[in-house]
């Protein structure tokens, strides 16, 4: 129970790599708050995690919308009073557009950022005074090993995931004395319904089956699980890494090892 008694905000956490997080954390003895679109799927969530003694807040919301970040954060703070863990992983993925440069669409490159870098920034705004008034906290960025290298037809995704770590590393130098750790998990190619369009693209693309891509996608020769981020959220927002901050680490089935 490397969690118990520990509050968590997870955005984007109806499905996918947020779903896995937000499980993890239920089953470490966190108390939850989770956001996302799907009201069905946050409360089949809430009820798992009732059911593991996890108090579990739902809060359906459309982060896109005017006014949204601070709604959530009323609704998380009028049920837990504070959060002890912050993870911004609400994003849109980087197949929701598979244009080019000079053929992209500025609303569509305003809305990835946003939600994926400017959003982000305004949680963790919101939950830096409270974390530094009590001198721990923990702020996890769900970031991308894109975040690390660059994408064709991606190029809104590709700025964002820099982006976020960008500011994570800031904020990780603007809190370390405060007993606040702000790291990243950059995931590779993880199966979720979000990876579905740019997987079918870059199979397309190389001629080759969505099956034959994901064998040869990874050095590991699969694609990564959305269970296998969990743990190293976990780690990461215990207070067993309370020396670690400012990392972004890779979870990509050797994916940037070749």
């Amino acid at each position: 129970m490397k969690l118990k008694g520990q509050t968590a905000l997870i955005t984007g956490a109806s499905r996918g790599i947020g779903e896995a997080i937000a499980r993890a954390f239920a089953m470490e003895g966190a108390h939850l708050a989770i956001t996302g679109r799907s009201g069905p799927e946050l409360e089949l969530l809430e009820n798992e995690f009732s059911n593991l003694g996890s108090q579990c807040r739902m809060i359906v919301c459309d982060l896109m919308e005017s006014g949204a970040v601070e709604e959530v954060w009323r609704q998380t703070t009028e049920a837990f009073g504070h959060i002890d863990i912050l993870v911004n992983n609400a994003g849109i993925g980087s197949g929701a557009s598979l244009k080019l440069v000079m053929d992209y669409d500025d609303d569509f490159w305003e809305r990835m950022l946003y939600l994926n870098l400017t959003v982000p920034y305004l949680f963790s705004k919101r939950a830096l005074p409270s974390m530094i008034n009590r001198k721990h906290g923990r702020i996890l960025m769900t970031a991308s090993v894109i975040g690390k290298t660059g994408m064709s037809h991606g190029a809104a995704y590709a700025a964002s995931k820099h982006g976020l770590l960008g500011l994570m590393r800031t904020l990780a130098i603007e809190t370390a004395r405060h007993g606040i750790t702000v790291n990243a998990v950059c995931p590779g190619p993880v199966r979720t319904r979000m990876l579905m369009p740019r997987l079918e693209h870059e199979a397309g693309r190389l001629g080759k089956t969505v099956a034959e891509l994901e064998a040869a996608w990874t050095p590991i020769g699969r694609l990564v699980e959305p269970d296998e981020i969990g743990p190293l959220a976990v780690y990461l927002a215990s207070r067993e890494a309370s020396a670690v901050t400012g990392q972004a680490f890779n979870i990509d089935g050797g994916l940037l090892m070749v």
